[in-house]
């Protein structure tokens, strides 16, 4: 039987607190956004492996200029084979989502190392890309492409 409030409400114990700092450690998280794509990154030291919305980055992105755009922040730190890496995507295209997978992952690497913040950034993957396309105006084909009015 409890015999104050706090222990009815359910005071944190210390054993409860570890629980919380392990779930901490799991996986370190970065999210990334080009274009309407929004990526969530999730890395994992010790682990291998790299699947995006659940099916292997190979098969999710099938050209190899995607590949090679996904990869790159692995590459600048160097660390293909130290990390397992799990993707939740949506929104936009393959070349949105490539870069939204890119930035993501960029910004997961660097709360794992600091010290890799400067060569990230100057390669440009901690940069936000911020062109997206401009909605269509009412009265207009387009955003700004008006109609032909031509008389027959």
């Amino acid at each position: 039987m409890p015999k104050t409030k706090k222990e009815a409400v359910g005071a944190a114990s210390p054993a409860s607190k570890d629980k919380k700092d392990q779930s901490k450690k799991r996986y370190i998280e970065g999210i990334g956004r080009r274009k309407t794509s929004t990526a969530r990154v999730r890395i994992t030291a010790g682990h291998t492996g790299f699947t995006i919305n659940g099916k292997d980055f190979k098969e999710y992105f099938k050209g190899q200029k995607e590949q090679e755009i996904v990869l790159s922040s692995l590459d600048v730190a160097k660390g293909a084979e130290k990390f397992g890496v799990t993707v939740m995507v949506n929104g936009g295209g393959l070349s949105g989502q490539a870069g939204a997978i890119r930035m993501g992952m960029a910004r997961a690497l660097v709360k794992f190392d600091e010290e890799l913040r400067k060569r990230l950034r100057k390669m440009g993957y901690l940069t936000r890309d911020s062109r997206m396309v401009e909605r269509k105006k009412y009265g207009l084909r387009k955003a700004r492409r008006a109609p032909q009015w031509a008389k027959r």
